[in-house]
């Protein structure tokens, strides 16, 4: 027999849509199921992207042996606090911006359906509103994680951000913020618009708006996909300024060449093993996460004509 069905709430066909703040509740729990399941590969992904060659790894599988070896398995959550801390406010704006994205493209229509496409401007939104939260903590923690052996230089998440103002104020915590725009803006457009796309194709099959656990989940891994297809080359030029010591970089676009110069177009592209295996199971459960707390939701205070 079939799985038990999740409720789509994503769908806009003909079903109230699920308001802002069920959305900020429901993308905070999304996000902390996509941190506990992709923290590993972020880790590998960005001792990848940070080594100018191949001095220290060879490959994604000879980082991760190595990291183990010499630390312990839990250094692949080295870290974790600074995300883990920031996801729920993250994913929750994100998918806040999404809502209010859907909301303002349907004021003025004559239809309660979107497009993927409508979805996707909508998920750029949402990119937007993430911004200026997203970027203090992705310095914390790609500084939290080159570090390897011998002694650290920082001793936790608090540590970094007292070191980081007192060496350049606000500005060197906010290193990177309009890259990481760069970044968020069109991926997470993409990611929307992959997710509503897969979903569409999905209850086209079955001839309802109800999906199935495991159908969630795949369109969560095409959206991650589709997030890191666009979010790879900033998120490499992102994680070198981020990373750079004070005064190496005059801005995030001064990386471009210098990254394209030493290791070519490929240097874009480092640490792209590791994202595609994270950006599956991370946004699967992050996706299944959502919409199961949409619907426990719904299943409290029901949401009228669902």
């Amino acid at each position: 027999g079939q799985e038990e069905a999740v409720v789509s709430t994503q769908s806009t066909g003909g079903k109230q849509e699920a308001g802002g703040l069920r959305s900020f509740i429901a993308g905070g729990t999304g996000g902390v199921c996509c941190v506990a399941s992709g923290q590993p590969f972020d880790t590998i992904k960005v001792r990848m992207q940070n080594q100018v060659g191949g001095a220290l790894y060879k490959n994604s599988i000879d980082c991760t042996v190595k990291t183990i070896r010499n630390e312990g398995f839990f250094a692949l959550y080295k870290g974790m606090a600074a995300p883990l801390v920031g996801v729920v406010p993250i994913f929750a704006v994100n998918f806040l911006g999404y809502s209010h994205g859907k909301s303002l493209q349907l004021m003025n229509s004559n239809t309660q359906t979107l497009s993927p496409l409508q979805h996707g401007f909508a998920g750029s939104l949402g990119g937007l509103y993430m911004t200026a939260l997203i970027a203090p903590g992705e310095r914390i923690k790609c500084l939290l994680q080159i570090q390897t052996t011998g002694p650290a230089k920082y001793s936790g998440p608090m540590d970094v951000l007292k070191q980081s103002y007192r060496e350049g104020g606000i500005r060197n915590v906010m290193r990177g913020t309009v890259i990481t725009a760069v970044r968020d803006m069109p991926a997470s457009g993409c990611y929307f618009a992959a997710y509503e796309l897969t979903k569409s194709r999905f209850r086209a099959s079955n001839g309802s708006d109800d999906l199935a656990f495991w159908q969630v989940l795949v369109a969560g891994g095409f959206a991650g996909w589709a997030n890191w297809a666009w979010g790879i080359a900033p998120d490499v030029v992102k994680t070198r300024y981020q990373t750079a010591p004070e005064g190496k970089y005059k801005s995030a676009l001064s990386v471009v060449p210098e990254l394209y110069k030493t290791e070519g177009v490929k240097g874009f592209f480092k640490g792209l093993g590791p994202i595609a295996l994270r950006a599956w199971p991370a946004n699967a459960c992050c996706m299944l996460g959502y919409e199961m707390a949409l619907k426990a939701m719904n299943w409290v205070a029901p949401l009228p004509e669902y």
